[in-house]
Parts: structure tokens; C-alpha cells; sequence
């Protein structure tokens, strides 16, 4: 026991604890604690880490995250993540059981070992400016996870070592604000926005007006977001705005002072909706609580006319074919007026039908009937007020675009481009340049797939927004296998995945799809033979297929491995040490989707997805035992094999398992691909031949036990067959009584009665 566990003393690095927090980090801000907490806790119990260490590699990965992220928003939310959702983390990590150690000393003793590693504080300190470790310590010791004194002790002692790094002030960088600071303080604003947001807003409009005005200006709004986010308040932040979106329909008696007021308040929440979406993903503003038959019309437009990444829109889809006689009237109001006329304006019809409008205007520039001049004056008067509108009229642009031949494509881009240019003029509305700041990064996102595909250029005016992060990372010209090897080998060499590569596996694993990734990095794996890089090269792959954890387990315990498993000319891959890497990386996938498939739904971003149905699980594992699945047809294909599987003297079926004694579903295709699987690793250990295949059942199997705590009931093992357990015990690594009474189920009368006789016949 003790040697196995003194090489585990001198590991420092934990790749997959790193991986899954940067993961956690720029992809999902937004997503719940409780999922992450469980992922971590789950990777430290397979990987045997110790607490301090554990805790050690969270606060790496949130350091070297800080250090890479790109600037402008992602910056944010990285920031976010690390002050304000990472604490809540550990709080909730504290309440795990963690034997005779207090977790707090653990915390301790991680910082303790933080302070080493002072280049990388110090860079992180150069990228934010401040002394981040401070910070951190004190938000820390604020939610209990550190006591005063030892807080105050370790301060000092990173202050001590800040004297002799490099200075970091310098001229230009003295007056910036630092964004942890800045994120910290964000945090009680996003509630008492919150609080002001329930106020009733048709008393004091105009008060509502300027605490929003406030929220637009400089980089304010991305602070506010962010934290909300990362506090788990960005849906009800949403819901918020999507409320005083449907307040503006409101007209009745409407006074010519109130009119802009009721403009600016449709304006700012519908930008800041579509911000939020694009920057968060739309599923933060869907609600599932609407009343039936009144979606708010924010939520409508979003789902049917707004552009996003994998989502091709139809311009001739009834929602953008509004009432005729309304199109009428906003062509011409658009044509003849000199400005836009703000009273007794409902802005949602007017949203719904500029993309009709639109499309009578171009039609009518493409046939010489308006000039370039009165072109310029329609655009004008559709940006000049309420950005809203512009933001509408592209969206409908980029979605017809995409329809035309190259050829065709001018006029429609020159008229996006039109759109996107800001308007100085003086009559604008309040808050004007605030909100053109919001409205070109909305158009810049909605424009970007268009323009690579048309090879466009438009210059949105640059408003210190970021342009899009981690976007168009894929070599134009090289095959996606070749980028996705050679991204996994790169990965494995450095020994730890950063935030670009994250970004470039899932989107070749959208690409490529579920099968096509799984398939090709096992291969990546089993084609390396040294033993440390392929532990490492397991750690990284798992943390990889964190991405989508449960359908890419499906495909490797469905598909991969029986391919694997029956073909006899595939055998000589699973040699060790990569087949015994293959096995404990299936374990590992096995019990992290089993475990957390019980207790939670699929996440935002794996929901993102359109995912291609993988090949339907239901013929591949019917459902009915009547019809003998392909996967036992695979397997009875051996004359000798199918006669153990009919044969009448054993006593009990050989697929009799204990999950079926506890009724447990079979229409699941985790619990199908799982039972599927056990049954073929018994008919393998009940084979008369042995080979590679057999050695890597065992690994399987050892595994198995290895990763399972003590008295864990519901575990992956109630799918093995209780046959089994008498094939196992005559593995030399396996034939113990200990062992036997771990994989047996003793709250069975039958797995007790099992494990009685194979344990007699030890």
C-alpha cells in the first residue's frame, strides 16, 4: 500500500483538476456550482489527490486562466470567475466529508504552496495590476474558508515577496482601474440593480432611466454581467430586462415628453438582452415560467430572427413577413420624415416589420426607383434613434445574404455597412454613443460568419469592446484530423490544456461530431507507449471529454470498445500500457457519467449543441431480451461462446444482473450501453482463449474496484452479472475476499448468496 501511494506524493501536478476548472472557466460562467463541485470531487476521489494539493491545482488553473484569457470581456469573466464564483466553490467543497483534516487547514496550506510559485503570481499581478493574491485571501477568509490570522500571515508574506519582483507600476498602468477590484465591487450593485428593477416602473420612468444610463457607460455593463454571472443572478438579471421590454408596449394616452423616455427604455433592454445573449449564450434568457400563449416578444424575435453561431435563419419565414399595411407605413415614415417620430411608437411592431421594410427598400434601390442619397437617409433615420431598429434590419440582412449569389451581394452589405456606422449628429436621443457602443459589438457578432464567407471587410467602429474571442481558430486549409491530433499531441507534451485548445476540441467536436472525436483521440491514445505520458495522456482525454462527458462515454462504452473487444485483429493495441490506460480512462467516463447523469440534466453548453443522433442505441441494444441484440449477436459468433451463453446447466442466467433486481431502467441508453458492456466482458472472462482482450477486461475491471468507495450501492458494478463473480475471483489480482464482497451487492439475498460461494471456493 505504501509504495503505491508514495509515487502519488511526488506528483504536483494534477492535469484534469487543472483542465476541468479552465473548462469550467471560459465556457461556463454561467452554469450552477453544485455540477462543478461534484465533477472536482469525483476527479479527486479517482485520482486518490490529496486535499491541499487538490485545492492547490483549483487556484493554478484560476491564476494561469487570468494570465491567458484574451483582453476585453473574457478578461471579466475570468476575473469573475476566479473572486466570486471560485470561493463559493471551495465553500461548498468544505462540506464533503474530508476524515479527521480540517478543510480550512487545507485551504491554508494550498496557499502556502501558492506562494511558491511567485513568477506566476507576479504575472498575473502585472496582467491585472493589482496585488490579486490579496484580494483573493481576504474573500476567502470573508466566506469562512480561512482563519484571520492565517489570512493575515500569508499577505504578509506575498507582500514581502512583491518587494523584490519586478516593479509593476508604470506610468501608463497607474491610472488604470484594476478588475478584480472592480469585480468585487460589482457585485452588491448587480442586486441593488435588481431591487430597483422591481420598482414599478411606470411611476418614475425617468429615474429607471438614468440608474440604466449609468450601467452603459465606459465598461460597466461587462463588470455588472459578469458578476451576476458568475454569482449565479445573470437569469433573473435577464428576466428583468425582458420585463421592461413588454412595459414599453404600454401607450395609452402617452404625452409627447414621455415618448423618448419609452424609446430609451425599449432601446437599452433590447440591446442589453441581445448582449447578454450573445456574450452568455440565449438559454440565460429563456424562461421556462411564461404564462401559455404570451411569450414576450424579446424571447419571440430572439429565437426566430436573431443570428447566432450554427443557427441559419430563413428571410422568407413568416415572422419576417409581418402585416402589410403596417410595412407600408414604416417604409414611408422611413422615406419622407426627417427623423424618426417617437410618440405612440409601438417599437415591437416596429421591430417585426423593418425587415420587410427593408426588403421593399432594397428592392426599390435595386431597381434605380431611390437614389445612394435617399438610401443613406432611410439608414440614417433607422440608427439615429433607437438602435434597436438597426440592430433588427441586420439581422434580416445577414440572414438573406447568405442567400444570394456572390454577385448579388453588394447592395445588401453595403447597406449593413451603412447600418453599422454611428450617427453624429446632435438631435440624437440621450445616452446615444453609450448604446452605438452595444450596437456594434450585437452586429459585429451577428456579421462575422457572413463576412468570413463572403470575404467582406466592414469596419465596425472600434468601441473597446473586444472583438470575438476564441473565434475562427481552425487553420482554413489543414483536414480536421490533422488539426486535432496535432492540438491533442501539443497538449500532451505541455502536460496541461489551455483555454484556446478547450476552445478548438469543441469546435472540432462540433464539427466532426461525437463519434468521429471519441474514435480518433482513443486512437491518439493507444498509439503512445510511453507509461507516464499515457497516465498523463488518460488525465488530459478525460478532461477533454468533460466537453460533453455523457454522450462521448456513450459512444466509447458503445461503440469504441465492443469494436475493440470483438475484433481479434485490433487486439495487439490494447498491450499495455496503453490498453490499461484505455481501460482506466473508460472507468473513469463510465462513473462521472453515471454518477452525475442520476442527479443532473445535460448543462447550458452541452445543450448548445445540435448534436447528431448517435446511431440510434435502440437497435443496437433493443429493448426486449425476446430479440437477441447485435451486440450479443456480435458476440455468439464463436461456436463456443454462444454455447456458454445458451447453455441450460447454469443455474442462473448469465445476464442476470443486480440492477435488474433493482429495477432499474433499460430505456436509458447509459444503463442499456452498461449492461451491454458487462455482458461482454463476462463472455470474454468465460472464454476457453485468452489474449490482450482478456488482460484488458481485468485492467477493466481492477479499475472498477480501484475508483469505488466503500459501500457505494448504486455503482456500475450492479451491471455485471453475478456469473461473473465466479470467472473474476480466478484473476490472481482479483481473488480476495475483500475484493469479492466490493463488487458483490450484499443488500441482495442473491449477491449474498454469491458472494458466499465464490469467496468458499477462493
Amino acid at each position: 500500500m505504501l509504495s503505491v501511494h508514495s509515487e502519488q506524493l511526488n506528483k504536483t501536478g494534477f492535469p484534469t483538476v487543472h483542465a476541468v476548472v479552465l473548462l469550467e472557466g471560459t465556457m461556463n460562467l454561467t452554469g450552477e456550482t453544485q455540477p462543478l463541485v461534484e465533477q472536482l470531487m469525483m476527479v479527486k476521489r479517482m485520482q486518490r489527490i490529496p486535499s491541499p494539493l487538490f485545492v492547490l491545482e483549483i487556484w493554478k488553473a484560476c491564476f494561469v486562466g487570468l494570465i491567458e484569457c484574451p483582453e476585453g470581456t473574457e478578461e471579466l469573466k475570468w476575473t469573475a470567475f476566479t473572486f466570486l464564483k471560485m470561493p463559493q466553490v471551495l465553500v461548498k467543497l468544505k462540506k464533503y466529508p474530508q476524515g479527521d483534516k480540517d478543510f480550512t487547514e487545507d485551504v491554508n496550506c494550498a496557499f502556502k504552496f501558492l506562494l511558491k510559485l511567485t513568477p506566476l503570481l507576479d504575472k498575473a499581478d502585472q496582467r491585472c495590476n493589482c496585488n490579486c493574491m490579496s484580494l483573493l485571501l481576504q474573500e476567502c477568509s470573508k466566506q469562512g474558508l480561512l482563519s484571520e490570522a492565517n489570512m493575515n500571515n500569508l499577505i504578509d508574506k506575498r507582500a514581502a515577496d512583491k518587494e523584490n519582483s519586478p516593479s509593476l507600476k508604470s506610468a501608463e498602468n497607474a491610472n488604470i482601474q484594476p478588475n478584480p477590484g472592480l469585480i468585487l465591487r460589482a457585485e452588491p450593485t448587480v442586486t441593488n440593480i435588481l431591487k430597483t428593477m422591481d420598482a414599478d416602473h411606470s411611476k418614475s420612468p425617468e429615474g429607471l432611466l438614468g440608474v440604466l444610463g449609468h450601467m452603459l457607460s465606459g465598461k460597466s455593463l461587462d463588470l455588472l454581467l459578469a458578476a451576476a454571472a458568475a454569482t449565479g443572478k445573470l437569469k433573473s438579471f435577464a428576466r428583468k430586462f425582458v420585463k421592461l421590454n413588454e412595459f414599453t408596449k404600454q401607450i395609452t394616452g402617452e404625452i409627447s415628453k414621455s415618448g423618448p423616455v419609452r424609446a430609451l427604455l425599449f432601446d437599452i433592454s433590447f440591446l442589453m438582452l441581445c448582449h447578454v445573449a450573445q456574450t452568455y449564450g440565449s438559454e440565460v434568457i429563456l424562461s421556462d415560467s411564461n404564462p401559455p400563449g404570451e411569450v414576450p416578444f424579446f424571447e419571440t424575435w430572439m429565437l426566430t430572427c436573431m443570428p447566432e453561431e450554427g443557427k441559419i435563419l430563413n428571410p422568407d419565414h413568416p415572422c419576417f413577413r409581418p402585416d402589410s399595411t403596417k410595412v407600408e407605413s414604416l417604409v414611408a415614415l422611413l422615406n419622407n420624415s426627417s427623423e424618426m417620430k417617437l410618440v405612440q411608437m409601438k417599437w415591437h411592431e416596429v421591430c417585426l416589420s423593418i425587415s420587410a421594410a427593408i426588403l421593399e427598400i432594397l428592392n426599390a434601390w435595386e431597381n434605380g426607383v431611390l437614389t445612394f442619397d435617399s438610401i443613406q437617409k432611410i439608414t440614417d433615420n433607422i440608427k439615429g434613434k433607437v438602435c434597436s431598429m438597426a440592430v433588427c434590419a441586420v439581422a434580416w440582412l445577414v440572414a438573406h445574404v447568405r442567400m444570394l449569389g456572390l454577385d448579388e451581394r453588394e447592395k445588401s452589405l453595403q447597406m449593413i455597412r451603412q447600418l453599422a456606422t454611428p450617427l453624429y449628429g446632435e438631435n440624437t436621443l440621450q445616452f446615444y454613443n453609450e448604446r452605438v457602443v452595444i450596437m456594434s459589438s450585437i452586429l459585429e457578432h451577428m456579421c462575422a460568419d457572413v463576412l468570413q464567407q463572403t470575404a467582406t471587410q466592414i469596419k465596425f467602429p472600434s468601441t473597446g469592446m473586444d472583438t470575438i474571442p476564441y473565434w475562427n481558430l481552425l487553420p482554413p486549409k489543414k483536414p480536421i484530423k490533422e488539426v486535432l491530433t496535432s492540438v491533442f499531441t501539443k497538449v500532451l507534451e505541455k502536460g496541461w490544456v489551455d483555454s484556446r485548445s478547450i476552445h478548438i476540441f469543441d469546435t472540432l467536436l462540433h464539427m466532426g461530431g461525437v463519434y468521429w472525436f471519441c474514435n480518433n483521440l482513443v486512437k491518439e491514445l493507444l498509439k503512445e507507449t510511453r507509461k507516464e505520458y499515457t497516465l498523463r495522456a488518460v488525465e488530459l482525454l478525460y478532461a477533454i471529454f468533460c466537453l460533453d462527458m455523457h454522450q462521448l462515454t456513450l459512444t466509447l462504452l458503445g461503440h469504441i470498445l465492443p469494436n475493440l473487444l470483438t475484433d481479434s485483429s485490433k487486439w495487439h493495441t490494447l498491450m499495455d500500457p496503453p490498453g490499461k490506460a484505455l481501460a482506466k480512462l473508460s472507468v473513469w467516463c463510465a462513473l462521472s457519467s453515471y454518477s452525475s447523469h442520476s442527479k443532473v440534466q445535460a448543462s447550458a453548453r452541452q445543450k448548445k449543441r445540435h448534436r447528431e443522433d448517435i446511431e440510434d442505441y435502440i437497435s443496437l441494444f433493443p429493448l426486449d431480451d425476446t430479440q437477441p441484440s447485435k451486440l450479443m449477436r456480435l458476440l455468439s459468433s464463436n461456436e463456443e461462446d454462444s454455447n456458454i451463453l445458451s447453455s441450460p446447466n447454469r443455474s442462473m442466467s448469465s445476464s442476470l444482473s443486480a440492477s435488474q433486481l433493482h429495477t432499474v431502467s433499460m430505456r436509458d441508453p447509459l444503463n442499456r450501453v452498461l449492461a451491454n458492456l458487462f455482458l461482454l466482458i463476462s463472455s470474454i472472462l468465460g472464454a476457453k482463449t485468452a489474449g490482450t482482450h482478456t488482460q484488458f477486461v481485468q485492467w477493466f475491471m481492477e479499475e472498477c474496484v480501484e475508483c469505488l468507495e466503500q459501500g457505494s450501492r448504486g455503482s456500475i458494478l450492479q451491471f455485471m452479472p453475478f456469473t461473473m463473480v465466479s470467472e473474476l475471483v480466478k484473476v490472481s489480482t482479483m481473488s480476495s475476499p475483500k475484493i469479492v464482497l466490493a463488487i458483490t451487492d450484499l443488500s441482495l439475498p442473491l449477491g449474498r448468496r454469491v458472494a458466499a460461494k465464490a469467496i468458499a471456493a477462493l
